[in-house]
């Protein structure tokens, strides 16, 4: 049996099916069972909204947080529309949302939009979800911060999926902003805050934990968003 299972795990390593229940013998006379798998694929973008457009990262972004962290039933598209009812259309055409746009989107649907300039050192003490610019290569683009600790930065990129970096490399394509949406109805718990390790890792630490309501009114929520 253990080499069955074996043979299952690099099936899913070297290729991107979907997810699927693979049977398995695991008694005398065929008695089967069935695992529960996930792709590669699956794994990365697992939680993350993926972009469909080239200038709709804001708006994948903002929906994961809005799908995710407050169980909002919303998708790219309908962000894109939302937002585009209050934005400059010309200049999105040509540079994609802000966080203007989103703020305005963010308070049209009933929650808040806070701005906060965090030093690199303060990322580790982040308790939510938060939309942030990063530049790559030339390159702006909005991404998911999920969390991050003394060493490494959890990003879900709408574009890549799940990622992990030192927190140099982040704070290198970092503007230092972190943009955070607030209010009733959020899901302390959220699969956001516990982002997947990447499969190279030697040994899963799960330092995943609920917040604190305390910890949640530092970054904005008030007593009554917790009703």
């Amino acid at each position: 049996m253990l080499a069955c299972i074996l043979a299952i795990s690099l099936v899913l390593l070297a290729t991107d099916v979907l997810a699927a229940r693979l049977p398995f013998p695991v008694l005398p006379g065929g008695n089967m069972a069935f695992l529960e798998v996930q792709s590669i694929r699956e794994r990365r973008f697992s939680h993350i909204v993926q972009q469909q457009t080239d200038f709709s990262c804001g708006a994948a972004s903002l929906a994961t947080v809005l799908r995710e962290a407050y169980d909002f039933d919303v998708n790219e598209q309908m962000v894109i529309e939302g937002m585009l009812a209050g934005a400059d259309q010309n200049i999105v055409r040509t540079q994609g949302f802000s966080m203007l746009d989103m703020k305005r989107y963010v308070e049209a649907i009933g929650l808040r939009a806070r701005g906060y300039r965090i030093a690199p050192a303060g990322l580790q003490h982040l308790r939510v979800p938060a939309v942030v610019l990063q530049e790559v290569r030339g390159y702006k683009h909005f991404v998911v911060l999920l969390r991050s600790d003394e060493q490494h930065v959890y990003v879900g990129d709408p574009v890549l999926g799940h990622k992990r970096y030192s927190l140099e490399e982040f704070v290198q394509g970092w503007n230092g902003i972190v943009f955070a949406v607030i209010g009733p109805g959020y899901n302390r718990l959220n699969a956001l805050l516990d982002p997947p390790e990447p499969l190279t890792a030697k040994e899963r630490i799960d330092a995943f934990q609920p917040v604190r309501d305390a910890e949640l009114m530092e970054f904005g929520f008030i007593q009554s968003d917790f009703f």
